[in-house]
């Protein structure tokens, strides 16, 4: 053998080895340990039941592909990889054949593993791995990890599988419950293999024969044989002769509290997959389908959705697209719970009356109003116009409509009464007015002073504005006098205002918010 023969030799045993190493069935195997296994699992009612109730979840629940551009969540709807993940996968097994096993195998087995069949960067189809063909040869750098995936002597890279592993730490394969709750598993298959037994044996005793002497071979073999018919033939009388007593040597299953260790074994089960006894008994109430979406399933689909993010997209894809389950059907709840959940998005207007029926399943009606409050006012996102049906009145947020803020025109011809004095503010009769020449106005300021004119000057808004920006100002400037001026603004204009001495002010100009 040359030196090129040898070192090829040793280096396929190095990684037979590790190949070795980490494949704990053989390594019982060899050790000569027992453990629990898939077979001995599957055959406990509470383990078989909730790992097929949350394959049933799983596979009934329809997977999505969304694209996030612009701040903006949108579906896509037309990818053929919808159709391989939620109806046929191109394998024999068809997409919930396909969750179901990978669900089991996630549970019992090393992981769920699914090659991935590809032409150029076009997934053909997907195919499920049982996990018991699947061998891993791992790296000897614990840091950067790295392995490869051995399917019937042939090797493949990561990315060629579809992964989804339990407890795993190193990408590579997980941990099964057979291992992580091998002694539980054992016990509860080990009361199933003893209550067989009783059953098969017609519920005879087992025990010991207690004789005064010692009795001849013939006898005795003929003792045994007749026992032995006792408990597999089902022959139900057996004669003791020469004064031999049988003395029992097991306490009976009523005495062992089998029906009791079962049903705490159950609830131990149930702890695994985060599930109530009673669903996986087939009695659950709402609380107990509820817990099982939050707590067993969506907890999964996080898991799931995570490889296929990783192994389903593409690298200029990954970042803008994302795969998801719609958990929509699977928490709506009863019709009462829905309804009272969907009046309250009404009422804080988070949901619109379509939105709410489109959940439903329900044809849109085409109402794009947002009722904003008062019970009567209705506002349309898409033209940003308020509607009033009891006023009949529509106006709008951004744009200010007509009356809204006016120019007031300083001139005594734009004024509503000609005979007013801007100089004084006094009213006259059109002849001067009143006795000796003086108009009532004038009369009246000898005895009263006159009240300084309030939001006169300047431009003009209506009055619940004008109110509400006069708030705005005496909260953030208190007590200004007259003549002082200052910087406000609402959500649409700033305004530089002169404040008037007593808690008013006239607006001097105003500019729209940028």
């Amino acid at each position: 053998m040359g030196l090129f023969g040898f070192v090829k030799d040793f280096f396929e045993y190095r990684a037979f080895m590790r190949q070795v190493e980490f494949e704990p069935g053989l390594l019982t195997a060899l050790l000569g340990q027992s453990k629990a296994t898939r077979e001995m699992a599957l055959q406990v009612p509470s383990i078989s039941g909730g790992i097929d109730l949350i394959a049933g979840v799983i596979a009934g629940t329809p997977i999505k592909l969304y694209t996030e551009e612009d701040g903006e969540t949108r579906e896509v709807a037309d990818d053929p990889r919808i159709r391989l993940l939620n109806d046929e996968t191109g394998d024999a097994l068809n997409a919930n054949d396909f969750w179901r096993a990978m669900v089991r195998d996630y549970y019992l087995g090393k992981g769920a593993y699914a090659y991935i069949n590809r032409r150029g960067n076009e997934i053909l189809s997907i195919h499920y791995v049982e996990d018991k063909y699947i061998s891993i040869n791992h790296s000897a750098d614990p840091i950067f990890k790295d392995f490869d995936i051995l399917v019937g002597g042939r090797s493949y890279k990561p990315y060629e599988f579809f992964r989804v592993l339990r407890n795993t730490a190193d990408g590579a394969e997980g941990v099964p419950i057979t291992e992580e709750s091998s002694e539980l598993i054992e016990t509860a298959w080990q009361s199933l293999v003893f209550e067989h037994k009783l059953v098969s044996r017609g519920g005879n005793k087992r025990g010991f024969l207690k004789a005064p002497h010692r009795m001849d071979e013939a006898y005795a073999k003929e003792l045994k044989e007749g026992f032995n018919r006792l408990y597999t033939s089902g022959e139900s009388t057996i004669v003791l002769q020469n004064g031999i007593e049988f003395v029992e040597a097991s306490n009976t299953s009523v005495e062992m509290q089998l029906n009791e260790n079962k049903r705490t074994n159950a609830e131990e089960f149930s702890k695994i997959f985060h599930i109530s006894p009673s669903a996986v008994g087939g009695r659950a109430d709402k609380n107990d389908i509820s817990a099982l979406a939050r707590l067993a399933a969506i907890p999964l689909m996080v898991a799931i959705q995570c490889s296929l993010n990783r192994d389903l997209l593409l690298e200029n894809e990954k970042g803008r697209y994302y795969w998801a389950f719609d958990t929509k059907e699977l928490l709506k709840g009863d019709i009462r719970d829905r309804y009272e959940a969907y009046k309250t998005a009404l009422d804080a207007n988070f949901m619109g009356i379509d939105e709410v029926r489109f959940a439903e399943d329900m044809k849109p009606l085409g109402l794009n109003w947002i009722k904003l409050g008062l019970d009567d006012v209705l506002y349309d996102p898409q033209t940003k116009q308020i509607y009033t049906p009891n006023t009949g009145m529509t106006g709008g947020l951004n744009e200010p409509s007509e009356g809204d803020i006016i120019e007031i025109s300083q001139t005594a011809e734009a004024r509503a009464n000609p005979y007013h004095d801007p100089a004084n503010g006094r009213f006259t009769s059109k002849g001067g007015g009143g006795r000796g020449g003086k108009s009532l106005g004038a009369k009246r300021s000898e005895k009263y002073a006159r009240s300084k004119p309030r939001n006169r000057k300047g431009k003009q808004i209506n009055p619940k504005r004008y109110a509400r920006l006069c708030g705005t100002l005496n909260t953030r400037y208190p007590g200004l006098k007259a003549g002082e001026k200052r910087m406000i603004r609402d959500s649409n204009y700033t305004y530089e205002v002169t404040a008037d001495g007593f808690g008013g002010m006239s607006i001097d100009r105003y500019e729209k918010n940028k």
